[in-house]
């Protein structure tokens, strides 16, 4: 499929799967799986990073798995809403993933997500060593939740009218 925006995301997705959350870092990809209500995001085991074609593999193999419907991708903006090279690299990841999938898939603005997702697994007492391990599934997951609560509220508002 292609990269579409959240309300064709919400439009395009199957009901009654869930959706993944993406932290696309330089060493790792952190992965998320929603429940199937689309409530809440959960952590999974990051995948390490080695060549396009070897991560795309490792993770349409997980996404087939969890029985994904779409799939939300985090977009490294600046602070000042500028893309840089992290931005340009995340884009062309997903241009090079849509080509392989059927699966919708959707970016959304990522810019506090490590630092929160960090911020918690300190809060939690996690170790340094075990943080660095993580991190990436856990800003995937805050990636996925804000999402989720995008949606959620483009559900509701759709009620409505």
């Amino acid at each position: 499929m292609s990269v579409v925006s959240m309300e064709e995301l919400e439009q395009a997705r199957p009901v009654g799967r869930p959706l993944a959350g993406l932290d696309l870092g330089t060493k790792t990809i952190g992965v998320a799986i929603s429940d199937l209500g689309l409530s809440f995001a959960t952590p999974r085991a990051t995948i390490k990073r080695k060549k396009f074609t070897q991560d795309a593999e490792a993770l349409l193999h997980l996404l087939s798995r969890e029985n994904v419907g779409g799939v939300i991708i985090g977009l490294p903006v600046n602070m000042d809403g500028s893309e840089g090279p992290r931005a340009q690299s995340t884009r062309a990841f997903a241009r090079n993933l849509a080509r392989l999938t059927d699966l919708p898939l959707s970016f959304w603005d990522e810019r506090l997500s490590t630092v929160a997702a960090e911020r918690t697994l300190i809060e939690m007492d996690i170790s340094r060593k075990k943080r660095a391990e993580r991190i990436d599934s856990a800003a995937a997951a805050f990636i996925l939740q804000g999402a989720l609560d995008r949606l959620q509220a483009l559900r509701g508002a759709s009620s409505r009218g």
